[in-house]
């Protein structure tokens, strides 16, 4: 987050913004007692947006949430979501099992079972147990608190593979007044664009129309978690949330052309996109976080289609892992992209040692190119020389590890 506008909250979380609880509680659905089930609560009715996976086996808690931000616009006041269990091809018992969900937390906090959302994490193809699950919302309702610990709380309850928690929190400064911009996620493994295969949550005081909250959000995540892939696996019950309970001491947002809805989606994007790479950094067994610029397009679809080719390639993420500057790999990933590329024109660099001038290898520093491969953060530009348009997308490396936590997911 560089620009002045925007001011992080260090150590912040959903809960950092005001008018929201939360509560993060065991019910079971982990082993050795770990936090499993999450509730967030807002006190006073939300404009929310979301975007969800473009999977056609969508899980029970994305077509629920569909239906209810179709059914309730403007009118959301908590969450619930649990990990363990998908409830992911589960049927009409899996919808029913979503909308009992959501029935007790209404009835748990008052409000109306449409005011409820619900999500889930975990395998595919199991039922929920509901045994565990209804005692755990009602535990949830008795625990919420504003404090910034329930956020930290909720934040470990919806990890799955994750490693650790996900978590950005900003004040967002505008000529008119200022909000607070916070949000969490989980993921780690079957990360890919359209939606980015997780779960997030962001909740805001912005006072913003439903129609422009979903507006920003479109463009907030395609800034940040359409940027970024793990292993190209799109999920089931992929998920982003925003929640606006328009409490911030300022006018509301109520045209897409102003000053404050610039401002508002520039402190979205920087909030979601720093969770988007903190994503990338726990992937599973990952040793790189590997940033892909790719410029000199003629066109932003052909930069970042040509940048997630490379992101993508089992090739390129594996040299990456090895530590081998392979550049043919890159190439060959632009090459078969589908985009029009002139071969005589296109450069590459690893870091700033250029790896390729003009489709040629150019005087390779092959000593160097190992010690910026020993590094954590590794940066990939290619350069299509066509045009002026570009592109920068996140991935991590693919290591045996990798293979080791999807071999024995189940297991």
């Amino acid at each position: 987050m560089s620009n002045k506008s925007i001011e992080p909250i260090e150590g912040g979380s959903v809960t950092s913004t005001p008018g929201f609880e939360a509560a993060g509680v065991s019910c079971g659905l982990k082993m050795q007692g770990e936090l499993d089930l999450a509730l967030v609560h807002a006190g006073q009715p939300c404009a929310d947006a979301a975007v969800f996976t473009t999977n056609a086996f969508k899980a029970a808690p994305v077509l629920y949430d569909q239906r209810i931000l179709t059914k309730n616009p403007g009118g959301l006041r908590a969450v619930v979501i649990n990990s363990g269990c998908a409830n992911a091809c589960t049927g009409e018992r899996g919808m029913r099992d979503a909308e009992e969900t959501a029935g007790r937390a209404a009835e748990a906090l008052g409000i109306a079972p449409d005011d409820v959302m619900v999500m889930s994490t975990g395998v595919i193809g199991e039922f929920l147990p509901m045994e565990k699950i209804l005692p755990g919302v009602e535990q949830a309702a008795r625990a919420l608190s504003s404090k910034v610990a329930a956020g930290h709380a909720v934040a470990r309850a919806i990890m799955t593979t994750d490693t650790r928690p996900k978590e950005r929190a900003a004040r967002v400064n505008m000529q008119k007044g200022s909000c607070t911009i916070a949000g969490m996620a989980k993921g780690s493994g079957m990360i890919h664009p359209n939606m980015a295969t997780l779960l997030s949550l962001l909740t805001t005081d912005a006072p913003i129309t439903p129609d422009l909250a979903q507006a920003a959000l479109d463009e907030a995540v395609d800034r940040s978690f359409h940027r970024i892939t793990v292993d190209g696996d799109t999920s089931t019950n992929d998920t982003v949330l925003l929640m606006a309970n328009g409490q911030a001491n300022m006018p509301i947002i109520v045209e897409q052309d102003s000053a404050a809805y610039r401002g508002f989606v520039e402190g979205l994007s920087a909030v979601a996109l720093d969770l988007a790479k903190d994503v990338i950094r726990d992937a599973e067994g990952a040793t790189h976080f590997i940033e892909i610029t790719v410029r000199g397009a003629r066109t932003f679809g052909d930069a970042k289609r040509a940048a997630m080719s490379v992101a993508t390639s089992s090739l390129v993420k594996a040299a990456i892992y090895g530590e081998d500057a392979n550049w043919g790999r890159i190439i060959c990933a632009v090459g078969y992209s589908g985009v029009d590329i002139d071969p005589d024109r296109v450069s590459v660099w690893l870091d700033d040692l250029q790896l390729v001038r003009d489709g040629a290898p150019y005087h390779i520093d092959e000593e160097r190119a190992s010690a910026l491969l020993e590094r954590r953060d590794v940066c990939i530009s290619v350069d299509l020389g066509l045009g002026d348009a570009q592109t920068t997308v996140w991935t991590s490396d693919l290591t045996h590890e990798y293979v080791t936590i999807n071999a024995h997911y189940r297991t």
